[in-house]
């Protein structure tokens, strides 16, 4: 039923073959002190005992509403479909694997005010839950964002730690396939306000091998991307980079550096190298923000992108 004075937040979980840690994530969910929340939960076809614990959980909990997959619809479509099936004007992704602490929903829908994502910080754990004695902070620069060029070649507002209105997703769909979904609504939410970050940890952020996305896969993406040749490395950059300005509002000026950023990634041609370049140094304070450098380092990276992409 519904709780005065307590807006209905929605949970969306995609879950997939998560049988090994899905129960200490919905329960913790249900746990949450927040009054009023319902669980979405989509099965993209497991074929593992996910099913049936999703069946569990919705036959002793109304809160909770399972729909499975007449086919794999894959990771990004899947968790489009839980947050379309959303009835919450508050949306909080979950991966299947965390575990969160029970007042994160409360916390967050404190901070919210006009906001259209605030996110949390998280603390990193292992397979068996224990504690890596880092905080996701502690690897990648947590903060406020203000300007969609933060998201011009990288962010770092983790999907795990949003709550996010459901007025924002309707202007994110339909979600790129090739953008992480959590990279692509901070972005088109800075086209319009700041996203804000709420220094506390509110989610134990869990690393293992099966991790769609983690703190750990950062090396292991990066040693992935070696094995692209330059072409195919510079088409994947281009499509992003064209999927950003053509969704960033024409009357922001934003969608000018957007607009010239495209241009320098068409070709490696000098004149393109020197643009790109030259772009880096001008706006490196906004494209950059999210780096945990140095002003010096940040310097040296501008440089670089007169021989590299990103």
């Amino acid at each position: 039923m519904p709780v005065p004075d307590f807006p209905l937040v929605s949970v969306v979980l995609a879950a997939y073959n998560g049988e090994r840690f899905l129960e200490q994530q919905i329960d913790s969910i249900l746990d949450q002190t927040y009054p009023n929340l319902e669980l979405i939960i989509i099965d993209d076809c497991s074929s593992d005992n996910t099913p049936a614990i999703l069946n569990k959980y919705a036959k002793k909990d109304t809160r909770v509403k399972v729909f499975t997959n007449s086919q794999n619809l894959g990771y990004v479509r899947n968790f489009e479909k839980g947050l379309l099936l959303a009835s919450g004007d508050y949306i909080a992704p979950s991966d299947q694997d965390d575990i969160w602490m029970d007042n994160k929903i409360s916390l967050l829908m404190k901070e919210m005010g006009d906001h259209e994502i605030v996110y949390c910080n998280s603390e990193l754990i292992d397979d068996n839950g224990n504690s890596l004695h880092k905080k996701l902070s502690d690897i990648k620069k947590l903060q406020s964002f203000d300007n969609c060029l933060n998201y011009a070649i990288g962010g770092t507002a983790p999907g795990h730690g949003m709550l996010v209105t459901k007025q924002l997703i309707r202007r994110c769909i339909p979600f790129p396939t090739m953008i992480p979904h959590d990279y692509w609504l901070a972005f088109v939410a800075t086209c319009r306000m700041p996203i804000k970050f709420v220094d506390i940890t509110l989610v134990k952020y869990r690393q293992h091998t099966q991790n769609v996305f983690g703190a750990i896969k950062v090396a292991e993406g990066k040693r992935k991307k070696q094995k692209l040749n330059k072409e195919q490395e510079l088409s994947a950059i281009r499509e992003r980079m064209r999927l950003l300005y053509e969704k960033c509002p024409p009357e922001l000026k934003q969608k000018q550096v957007y607009k010239q950023l495209l241009k320098s990634y068409q070709s490696f041609a000098l004149i393109n190298n020197i643009n790109r370049m030259l772009l880096f140094f001008k706006h490196r304070h906004k494209i950059l923000a999210y780096k945990n450098r140095s002003e010096f380092r940040k310097l040296l990276f501008c440089f670089k992108m007169f021989f590299k992409i990103k």
